[in-house]
């Protein structure tokens, strides 16, 4: 029989465990939720991302199949298909602009769907004399004035995106113009991100992704008359079309899914999970049939929550014990008290003594506070002067990206004056609907030209000052943005190590997008000449802080430029270039954050810059 001490026990004991497992089921479902919020947030912005590149991509070439229309000849073989001396002529026309634009093809459909010229007319897999009345892109070109078709090439096998464009003189149209683009770049890109991402077409079938394995898979089962449908058009090339085997979960706010994609086979080749369960949020795209979908693991949550509800029954027995403990010590304070007496006693004596000092201390703490004062006055000018050289930095930065912001709005510009001079012929002949359409794309144009600019006038203006919380991935995402023309000219490979959840920082937006800007600038000078720059970018939480290095594969750091790093005027660039007040004005900044900037050697070479500065608290996060 139990003895009576252990039963009386007996309901505190339950009564403990029904607080420990209450308390960490929430603690686990809390975490959890958090951790969907926060990854739901980081999600979003690269849905950003992700559209902003595929419409910047694709915004490059969509001008181009009308713009053929200007050219006499094109026209002149148009209306005259049978024209074997101009036809070579043509072909050789479109050859150069092929190489010029960087496109995959570009070639002439007439009417009857038969191809009269095309930019690969040397290659023996020409597609010469080919019959595309089949493909959408040329129905929907004849029949609404353009069309645009993602598949795979029917006589290479090689995928890309169509854009075409129906061509025709003043009375009749002549034909269709038929551009193809590779994507494989942008694909490319999208590994490096922390995520995968995929593009999905009307039909569900995956024709973009950050996983190669992904590709030409169903996100859905296809029925007979949609494969019948492949089938006819050869979009895919009479490709398998499997099942991803994505199965949904639940649904969340915002349009946000909980999914599981099982793993089917050997394990796939990737730099993140591509099996297990995922929080999927999507968004059209604009102009396309395509949805974008980004997948972020759940791995990490799980962890998380899992280790909150841990700490929470671990927690809620230590302050059950607690309790008992407090309980025992009530019978001790009737001795307390009277010892209690005696100090007030002692504290009455002493606050005699204090109230005798406070004559001499007031005395003493109003020269302090003139003190003070004046120094207060002396920083807040030295902040002033400090902040006009910060913005001039910015504009010293804005200047060296201007020659490849210069490049992006060359394209733009060069079709504006080439299609406002034809939209004054055209209005002179009076073909208003010509003018009109001219007018319309040289409308896109402009906001594609607002778009590349507004980057620029965020980054350039000037700072509040006021620290407050920020994600680290986000200003890394914003500056590698401002530096994507130079670091595609210097054809450089950006390694980001960055893990999740993004490091919340306690510092300035703007200036800290100043601060990275510079060390990934200053790593691109440091490999200037090398053929393939390569640039490591890594992050992680040591502590209360947040590290960040930016390492090139350069030349290195000698002793002597070590011990001069941070001086002002200080620089290793040929002279005329820069003024070396670069890395002087990034660590005061950082030095204004609470942290630290350093540079030194990497052991496997090349030269490291690492960042230091606090975390956020959690109620500045919430503030």
């Amino acid at each position: 029989m139990p003895s009576r001490p252990f039963l009386s026990r007996l309901p505190i004991l339950l009564l403990l465990l029904a607080f420990m497992a209450v308390s960490g089921l929430a603690a686990h479902r809390i975490a959890q939720q958090l951790g969907l919020a926060d990854l739901q947030a980081t999600g979003l912005h690269r849905l950003d991302l992700y559209t902003a590149s595929l419409e910047r991509e694709i915004g490059k070439y969509a001008f181009l199949p009308g713009t053929l229309g200007l050219e006499r000849d094109v026209l002149a073989l148009l209306g005259h298909p049978g024209d074997n001396a101009l036809a070579p002529r043509v072909s050789a026309y479109l050859e150069q602009l092929n190489e010029r634009a960087g496109t995959l093809a570009i070639y002439l459909v007439d009417t009857t769907g038969h191809v009269v010229a095309s930019s690969n007319w040397r290659r023996a897999d020409s597609f010469l004399g080919e019959d595309l009345a089949f493909r959408p892109y040329f129905r929907d070109a004849m029949a609404n004035g353009s069309g645009r078709f993602f598949g795979i090439g029917t006589t290479r096998g090689e995928p890309g995106y169509y854009l075409a464009s129906a061509l025709a003189d003043e009375s009749r149209t002549l034909g269709v113009a038929v551009i193809k683009v590779s994507l494989e770049q942008l694909e490319n890109s999208w590994t490096t991100v922390e995520a995968p991402a995929i593009v999905s077409d009307e039909n569900g079938v995956v024709i973009l992704g950050s996983v190669a394995d992904w590709k030409f898979t169903t996100l859905r089962p296809l029925d007979e008359k949609t494969r019948s449908a492949f089938d006819q058009t050869q979009q895919y090339n009479r490709r398998a079309l499997k099942p991803l085997g994505m199965n949904e979960l639940r649904e969340l706010d915002h349009g946000a899914r909980l999914v599981r994609i099982a793993k089917d086979g050997p394990e796939m080749v990737s730099v993140y999970p591509v099996a297990g369960r995922f929080l999927a949020q999507s968004r059209p795209l604009p102009g396309t049939p395509w949805t974008l979908t980004v997948l972020s693991h759940l791995e990490q949550v799980d962890d998380i929550a899992q280790s909150r509800a841990t700490v929470a029954v671990v927690v809620t027995a230590l302050l059950f014990m607690l309790g008992l403990m407090a309980n025992e010590r009530r019978r001790h304070l009737k001795d307390r008290l009277a010892a209690r007496e005696a100090l007030q006693k002692a504290h009455d004596e002493l606050e005699l003594k204090v109230e005798e000092r406070t004559a001499d201390l007031s005395a003493a703490n109003q020269l302090l506070q003139d003190e003070v004062t004046e120094r207060i006055r002396a920083e807040r000018t030295l902040r002033a002067a400090q902040d006009e050289l910060v913005q001039a930095g910015k504009l010293a930065v804005i200047g060296q990206l201007s020659t490849g912001i210069a490049h992006e709005l060359n394209q733009p510009l060069t079709a504006l004056r080439t299609l406002s001079g034809n939209s004054m012929r055209f209005l002179d002949r009076g073909d208003l609907a010509t003018t009109r359409a001219n007018l319309e794309r040289i409308a896109q144009l402009a906001d594609r030209m607002g778009a590349i600019t507004g980057q620029l006038r965020t980054f350039a203006r000037k700072s509040g000052g006021q620290l407050q919380p920020v994600s680290l991935y986000r200003a890394l995402d914003n500056a590698l943005a401002l530096l994507d023309s130079r670091l595609a000219q210097a054809n450089a490979d950006v390694c980001r190590s960055c893990p999740l959840p993004a490091p919340i920082a306690l510092c300035d937006v703007n200036r800290l997008e100043q601060v990275l800007i510079n060390l990934i600038g200053n790593a691109l000078d440091a490999m200037d000449g090398q053929p393939a720059p390569r640039i490591e970018i890594g992050c992680e939480v040591v502590g209360r802080k947040a590290w960040l290095a930016v390492r090139d594969h350069g030349p290195g750091l000698d002793d002597e430029v070590i011990s001069h790093l941070f001086e002002p005027f200080f620089t290793t660039k040929q002279a005329g270039v820069g003024l070396g007040l670069g890395l002087t004005i990034s660590a005061g900044i950082v030095r204004d954050f609470g942290g630290t900037l350093t540079g030194a050697n990497h052991p496997d070479g090349g030269a490291v810059f690492t960042l230091e500065i606090p975390l956020a608290d959690e109620a500045e996060r919430h503030d």
